[in-house]
């Protein structure tokens, strides 16, 4: 096949389900191609809905389909379109809507479902050229990222926290209160080394640093290092302050060197593969020492919407897309500015993430989920802490 054609055969594929109303997805090698990932398509290949196999091979008569062959669980025909080879299967028993990996992507303003990369991931036949493209992809969401970050970020932390004097004081008067409720699985943090990863404006990190820990905090933002910097010289101690986006943290001696990996409130969506973060975390932690994630929980982030008494399942707690946001600190910006400051996130659940720090070697000790605090939302999970520790 040549790559002109491929775009026309499935513009006009996916045209054909969607005036005839019925579910599809293209898949394999072809899913693979509409999300970016440099694969040889020989075939386009499509999955429809199972009761529907039937009709959608009659409306392809005009190309002479293969006969339905039928297993016990794969119904599936071929036909050449136009030069190309069309494969179109179901599994029987399977509805194609819910499948919680469907995911619909748009091109030149046409729209397309297929079966997301993420299902591939772990594949042997794939799994190289997958990893490859979402690292080539979140160095690209790291520019974006970093620039949006960079964008008056200093007066929005004044506008939200005050002036650094003001910040200090408040947190001298009580460090302990400023770091919530993960702080139990760190106390006493008293001569601890401790890496705060995404540290944003250090306010955790010095904190920790009152309490007498030896703190480096790595974020990507010279802005937030600014704040940093001078709230925590008001407040009266040191912290290192590594300007860096975590990935490509490779600070002098800082293998085997932490007791402590601090990451806490809106970081992981940062992320699209897990794995190079939980590399970078292992190779940071001292042999005994603890991963604490303090993450708000994808029921709260990925599943329900609340408004006062009424609660709503308004999203799929499976999807695995990549979503265009506007920075937390927006809102504390002008208006033109809060404009610009977008960036790109993918909310993680809960299996995918006990699984890739489970795969990198660490042992999971605790996952403490913490319920919602709002009298309405009792019962519904807000927040969640991880900690995770490196074999001895």
């Amino acid at each position: 096949m040549q790559s002109s054609n491929y775009w026309l055969d499935i513009c006009n594929l996916a045209a054909v389900f969607d005036q005839q109303s019925i579910p599809y997805q293209f898949i394999e090698e072809t899913a693979l191609m509409i999300q970016g990932v440099p694969v040889k398509l020989e075939e386009v290949a499509i999955e429809v809905q199972w009761d529907l196999v039937e009709s959608v091979h009659g409306l392809f008569t005009p190309y002479g389909p293969t006969p339905i062959e039928r297993t016990k669980d794969i119904g599936s025909f071929h036909f050449e379109m136009e030069g190309t080879s069309v494969r179109v299967k179901c599994v029987y028993n399977k509805a194609i809507r819910t499948d919680p990996f469907r995911i619909q992507l748009e091109r030149d303003g046409l729209h397309y479902w297929c079966q997301s990369l993420y299902t591939k991931r772990r594949n042997p036949r794939y799994e190289e050229v997958i990893n490859q493209h979402l690292y080539d992809l979140q160095m690209r969401m790291t520019e974006q990222n970093q620039v949006a970050w960079n964008q008056n970020n200093y007066q929005a932390l004044i506008n939200r926290y005050g002036a650094p004097e003001e910040v200090a004081d408040k947190i001298k008067q009580h460090p302990e209160g400023r770091l919530g409720s993960f702080y139990r699985y760190m106390e006493p943090v008293d001569g601890k080394k401790i890496a705060h990863l995404m540290g944003s404006n250090g306010i955790k990190g010095i904190a920790l640093s009152l309490l007498g820990a030896d703190v480096t905090v790595v974020d990507f933002s010279q802005e937030n290092a600014a704040f940093a910097v001078e709230v925590a010289g008001a407040a009266g101690v040191n912290i290192q302050y590594e300007v860096s986006d975590v990935l490509s943290f490779k600070g002098e001696g800082s293998e085997d060197l932490y007791d402590f990996v601090l990451m806490e409130l809106g970081v992981l969506h940062y992320f699209i593969n897990l794995e190079p973060l939980v590399r970078v975390i292992h190779r940071l932690l001292k042999p005994g020492g603890q991963l604490v994630l303090h993450e708000f929980h994808p029921i709260s982030t990925k599943l329900i919407t609340s408004k006062g008494k009424k609660h709503k399942v308004s999203g799929n707690y499976f999807d695995p897309m990549i979503e265009n946001r506007q920075v937390a600190f927006s809102k504390y910006s002008s208006e033109r500015e809060s404009e610009k400051a977008q960036v790109l996130q993918r909310k993680w659940t809960l299996g995918e993430l006990i699984t890739a720090v489970a795969d990198i070697g660490l042992v999971v000790k605790t996952l403490d989920e913490e319920p919602n605090q709002k009298v309405h939302d009792i019962g519904i999970p807000k927040l969640f802490t991880l900690v995770a520790q490196k074999p001895s």
